[in-house]
């Protein structure tokens, strides 16, 4: 993993009748490689969305995602389940 000082990451959280995802994790540096690094560990997929991360940054820990990213993270959430199903081809 390349050591990028300017690196951030988020965790987000989602179970059912959760009212939105949660964001469970979030830094930059040596943090966010440990969130990176645990997540493979944990088999969870982890997507690069610069942009993204950039606005779940600034959600604080433990909160629900505001309404404003529902769309962009629903979108990502479908993404991933695809992918972890064996859904290769777009929707």
């Amino acid at each position: 993993m390349d050591n990028k000082p300017g690196q951030y990451a988020v965790a987000l959280a989602y179970q059912a009748g959760d009212g939105a995802p949660q964001v469970i994790a979030k830094g930059r540096g040596l943090i966010a490689e440990e969130i990176i690094a645990r997540a493979k560990e944990h088999g969870v997929f982890v997507h690069e969305s610069p942009e993204l991360v950039s606005l779940l940054m600034q959600v604080d820990l433990d909160r629900q995602i505001p309404p404003e990213l529902y769309r962009a993270v629903a979108e990502l959430l479908a993404w991933v389940y695809r992918i972890e199903n064996g859904q290769t081809q777009d929707a």
